[in-house]
């Protein structure tokens, strides 16, 4: 292994050495961030699950200072109602903080289960046999039911059935009139209600069913960010997800979560349909093998690069942090790893919805990202990949983006500025990788909430975006102000033109062309 991939792996581990942060600091306050937090918070963006351990408002405030960009609220647990008041709570927080917080509502998805099973705990052995059979009451030890009714039409002889996550798997060896004869390939014990996955299955259940429906439009009204949608097979699902969105009158970015053997094989085009793409090793885990999926994780990441996507790396990053005040030193390397390969976020999904130490954990994840960044601070930005597919920037702006980024790596500048109103230059700006750091700043709080998911890019509110020399004012003052420059160092601010004339969608012409790119050095005070 190469030096440059030691180093950050090292600096990962390291910190478990150091043990636990302080878990009395960040006292709850309303203020917004401090200049040392801003300093102090990682480029790759956190995502965390809302649950019991952190739905009290005093800890969603807390995580959200120690790091949390965005906040996940998982559909398959907890009532409309319930997700309802969690949004209304970051809403609140955000504002009190004055401090840009996203919320992304993850769908379900079309999720099978087991029946009951006999004293809801059945041993399978190597080479025993079960029957699945249609309805609700198994009538023997060995008959075992699924909440997913078409399942015994839809199997076929060959077909794997993998159950409890995977460490339970059956194969099917015979297709009667009511029922499907499997054997059990790898032993273990099966509980009721326990997931079921079907690799390779061909089933007719709908990506989106009547409840992620319902959920979706209620997402569309609460105005959350990012909606997320489970199991996706093909692009047609995502586009289907998008209407429902705009249908009520919402921008939210739909998040594609790839997680079946059908979206590798179309991943490019699911990509292309999606505003960003996350990597659900849980089921994906369970749905290929097992060793695939480091490969099969950085070819999605390559991808989205290509397609100038967010990434976001998710399930069991910080799995034992459950439990432990530390993660096993695998869970750092994890990390790390999912940071050098190019991820923008990094999911916890248990470890802050039911985990016994939800803060440490968001603060375990921030210094490892922290110590993984650093250690590639040194890097040029890199070059713009190809998009061969649903490419958004305008050429000029891409341009503009690109030198930008190289102008402020070549100047050590200390601050880049990009003011846009729809948000795609901040993200081009966010896929170049510059370790410089990089300020986001727009007219609209929709714009400065998407940039939560952007590797780099920390929004900014109640800056002047829509007035070029007021931005160049109002930066300089701001920069000194936190300790991001002193009078000399040179600010690299991405603008247009148009700004001046109401905003980016003022010219039909210019709608989203960035064509200024202003060095402005500090002044003295």
């Amino acid at each position: 292994m190469s030096t440059l991939l030691l180093e950050p792996i090292e600096a990962a581990n390291r910190l478990l050495e150091s043990g636990p942060s302080d878990p009395t600091a960040d006292a709850p306050r309303l203020t917004m961030l401090t200049s040392a937090e801003i300093h102090g918070r990682a480029r790759t963006k956190i995502v965390a699950t809302i649950g019991p351990a952190c739905s009290s408002p005093e800890m969603i405030r807390e995580l959200a200072i120690a790091g949390v960009d965005v906040f996940r609220l998982n559909m398959a647990h907890g009532s409309i109602e319930e997700q309802q008041q969690h949004v209304e709570s970051i809403r609140r927080i955000s504002s009190e903080m004055e401090q840009p917080i996203a919320i992304l509502v993850d769908l379900g998805g079309p999720k099978f289960r087991l029946g009951d099973v006999e004293n809801d705990c059945v041993f399978c052995e190597t080479d025993h046999e079960f029957f699945f059979v249609e309805g609700n009451q198994p009538a023997a030890a060995n008959e075992l039911t699924c909440t997913y009714k078409p399942l015994v039409r839809e199997l076929s002889v060959g077909d794997m059935v993998m159950l409890a996550d995977g460490t339970v798997s059956m194969r099917i060896v015979e297709k009667l009139t009511d029922r499907a004869r499997a054997r059990v390939v790898q032993r273990g014990n099966i509980r009721s209600r326990q997931g079921i996955n079907l690799p390779g299955v061909k089933l007719s259940a709908p990506a989106i069913s009547r409840r992620d429906h319902e959920h979706a439009e209620w997402a569309a009204q609460a105005d959350v960010d990012f909606v997320s949608l489970s199991f996706v097979r093909k692009p047609d699902e995502v586009h289907a997800l998008r209407d429902i969105l705009r249908s009520n009158s919402s921008e939210a970015m739909v998040i594609a979560k790839i997680e079946k053997r059908e979206a590798l094989d179309r991943l490019d085009e699911i990509v292309a349909a999606a505003d960003g793409v996350m990597v659900a090793r849980g089921d994906l885990g369970v749905e290929i093998d097992v060793a695939e999926m480091p490969v099969e994780q950085k070819r999605i990441i390559r991808t989205c690069h290509r397609h100038h996507k967010p990434v976001i790396i998710a399930t069991q990053m910080l799995d034992s942090m459950h439990d432990s005040l530390r993660p096993k030193r695998a869970e750092a390397t994890d990390v790390a790893n999912a940071i050098l390969d190019g991820g923008d976020a990094c999911m916890l999904s248990g470890e802050t919805a039911i985990g016994n130490y939800p803060l440490e954990t968001v603060r375990m994840m921030n210094r490892i990202a922290l110590a993984t960044e650093a250690s590639v601070a040194d890097r040029p930005p890199r070059a713009p990949d190809a998009v061969p597919i649903g490419k958004k920037l305008h050429e000029i702006t891409s341009a503009v983006v690109s030198g930008a980024g190289t102008m402020a790596h070549t100047l050590r500048a200390k601050l880049v500025v990009v003011a846009s109103f729809s948000g795609r230059t901040a993200l081009g700006l966010s896929q170049l990788r510059s370790h410089v750091p990089t300020i986001g700043v727009s007219t609209s709080d929709r714009t400065l909430r998407k940039m939560c998911l952007y590797w780099g890019v920390t929004p900014l509110k109640g800056a002047p975006a829509s007035d070029t020399p007021g931005l160049i004012r109002y930066m300089d003052s701001w920069a000194r102000r936190q300790g991001f420059a002193r009078a000399g160092d040179r600010i690299v601010i991405v603008g247009g033109s148009h700004l001046t004339t109401g905003g980016e969608e003022s010219s039909p012409m210019k709608a989203g062309v960035h064509d200024i790119v202003i060095v402005h050095e500090v002044e003295a005070e």
